[in-house]
């Protein structure tokens, strides 16, 4: 087995590692503790609902549940991909990175699409009945969420332009993922209590 030469080792890019937590990941973090608790109260409205209808979904409210399962699968994957951005940036593969960011851009707006889809196809309306109305707030909200994280990932791809990353670069990819990763763990609870849960 060949040995690597100095020029191979040092042409190698080394992980960039925080001697300490950053200061913009802390403050996501901080920030995502308030938006658990605002989805918390969001479940709870949801359940408290449920709790007093006499069948869930009500009768006449067709849910598809095989095509946002699909679509559920295809969000949560989007994490993966996000993940795999962020352990590129930390290797200095720029490139690399940039593309992954706009694949998991492209799932997020895939999911997107889909859900403005099940808006406009759902029989139900806000107005219709309370099942309408919690699942019109809920998936608007989550919607929401995830259209910011897009958003934030075309500021990432823009900062990318150049050559060479600034020092707040690998921070700013952390923190779009904390966020991502949130947004999609809070759309998993969501399609199982909306979708599933009979």
């Amino acid at each position: 087995m060949s040995q690597a030469s100095p020029q191979e080792i040092l042409a190698k890019p080394a992980k960039v590692v925080h001697d300490r937590p950053p200061m913009l990941a802390v403050g996501v973090m901080i920030w995502l503790g308030s938006e658990l608790m605002f989805f918390s109260g969001l479940f709870a409205a949801l359940f408290s609902i449920r709790g007093h209808l006499t069948s869930w979904p009500p009768a006449g409210t067709k849910l598809d549940v095989l095509q946002s399962g699909i679509f559920t699968i295809i969000l949560v994957a989007s994490s993966a991909t996000m993940q795999y951005a962020v352990w590129l940036v930390e290797r200095n593969r720029r490139d690399d990175a940039k593309r992954w960011v706009w694949i998991t851009f492209f799932m997020g707006a895939v999911f997107v699409a889909n859900q403005l889809y099940e808006w406009l196809h759902l029989g139900t309306r806000w107005y219709t009945n309370a099942f309408g109305s919690i699942f019109y707030i809920s998936t608007g909200l989550h919607g929401l969420h995830v259209f910011l994280g897009l958003v934030a990932m075309i500021f990432l791809a823009y900062r990318m332009k150049g050559i060479s990353g600034g020092p707040g670069e690998l921070s700013a990819f952390q923190a779009v993922s904390y966020y991502w990763h949130f947004v999609d763990v809070v759309w998993v609870g969501l399609y199982s209590a909306l979708f599933l849960l009979k």
